[in-house]
């Protein structure tokens, strides 16, 4: 006889909402809760091997520069206490309900640096992350290359658009006032 999987509160912050305490079983990826819990399908199911980073979310701790984390292959549970934005969480609601969009995604829309876009949400939190670590330690023009692959060098489209997503963060980079130094 099978011992039965044993659930556990869960509570987190998800795109600044307050989520649980909610019983979640032990072992749920955060894939799975983002989407059947918190009906949150931004982060995709890959490769479920945390190779490809489609499922990627952002970790913000008070402080830090924000940090991603690959949903497919962490638990849940590891989330308990945190703070969490989901691709959902980077566009800012109105008061009259319209969306605008954050300077990434509006960058990725305005180079269409996305083709089918399943791995979009990845290269949107990638970016941001970046966005958010520049704004604390700009690099100087010349590195701008540089930090922008190896920002976005573990991220796999399988549509080949690599050269859109670069070049639209890129020019995003080199257009924010306080990321570059001469």
């Amino acid at each position: 006889m099978t011992t039965p999987i044993q659930d556990q509160a869960l509570s987190l912050t998800v795109n600044g909402v307050p989520v649980g305490p909610m019983p979640v079983p032990r072992g749920t990826s955060m894939q799975e809760f983002l989407h059947e819990w918190l009906g949150l399908t931004g982060a995709r199911m890959g490769c479920g091997q945390g190779i490809c980073n489609a499922c990627t979310v952002m970790v913000e701790e008070d402080g830090k520069v924000p940090r991603e984390m690959r949903t497919c292959i962490t638990g849940a549970h590891w989330f308990e206490g945190r703070r969490v934005r989901t691709v959902e969480g980077h566009a800012r609601e109105e008061a009259d309900g319209s969306l605008t969009l954050s300077p990434v995604q509006t960058a990725f829309v305005e180079a269409f640096a996305f083709q089918c876009g399943y791995c979009t949400p990845g290269f949107v939190t990638a970016a941001t992350v970046l966005i958010e670590r520049l704004k604390v330690a700009p690099v100087p023009r010349d590195a701008v290359e540089a930090v922008v692959t190896e920002a976005l060098d573990h991220h796999i489209c399988r549509c080949t658009g690599y050269v859109r997503y670069h070049t639209a963060v890129r020019d995003l980079v080199l257009a924010t006032p306080g990321l570059v130094t001469a």
